[in-house]
């Protein structure tokens, strides 16, 4: 079995991040996200912000690596209190083997350094895996839920929140 790491992410990685977040939307999201936003990812714009999110100071990118493959990744923005994820995703074929959870608590653990104890992420309603995954790592549903106009479609999320007090457990 190939050995599996999550690392902080550099511009070397901004393509497969880009190739991994359109993989994801155009399996798991096509039913719920517009043409446009799915041909976005497809573009140069993508790309770029990748390329930006990885140099920003104030956020951290991490991937997920197993061997020679990068397998997923996740976004959040620094903060002194509550870590924003803005997002985390496994390609679908690397799914169930514990990637999702190494970026979430390699996350926690960055962001503990920080001085932040509180994660939040709004998640689709219709994404019943994150959704589940977020619960079983002891995040909960805070009640609060908003709708986006997504190219016409409504998009409605929920906000999910929790403890960064995670542990790695192989």
């Amino acid at each position: 079995m190939a050995i599996a790491a999550v690392r902080t992410a550099d511009t070397s990685d901004v393509s497969e991040i880009t190739r991994i977040q359109r993989e994801v939307w155009r399996t798991a999201y096509r039913e719920f996200l517009p043409e446009q936003a799915l041909a976005l990812i497809e573009s140069e714009q993508a790309l770029a912000a990748w390329d930006a999110a990885v140099r920003r100071e104030d956020a951290i990118v991490l991937v997920a690596t197993e061997g020679e493959w990068t397998v997923g990744f996740c976004a959040a923005s620094i903060s002194s209190t509550t870590t924003a994820i803005a997002t985390l995703l496994v390609e679908p074929r690397w799914g169930r083997r514990g990637h999702g959870g190494r970026l979430l608590g390699t996350l926690a653990e960055r962001m503990r350094e920080h001085g932040a104890y509180l994660g939040e992420v709004w998640v689709a309603e219709a994404d019943t895996a994150s959704l589940g995954f977020f619960q079983r790592a002891g995040w909960d549903l805070d009640g609060t839920a908003r709708t986006l106009d997504a190219d016409g479609r409504t998009l409605r999320e929920l906000h999910v929140t929790g403890k960064l007090d995670l542990q790695l457990v192989d």
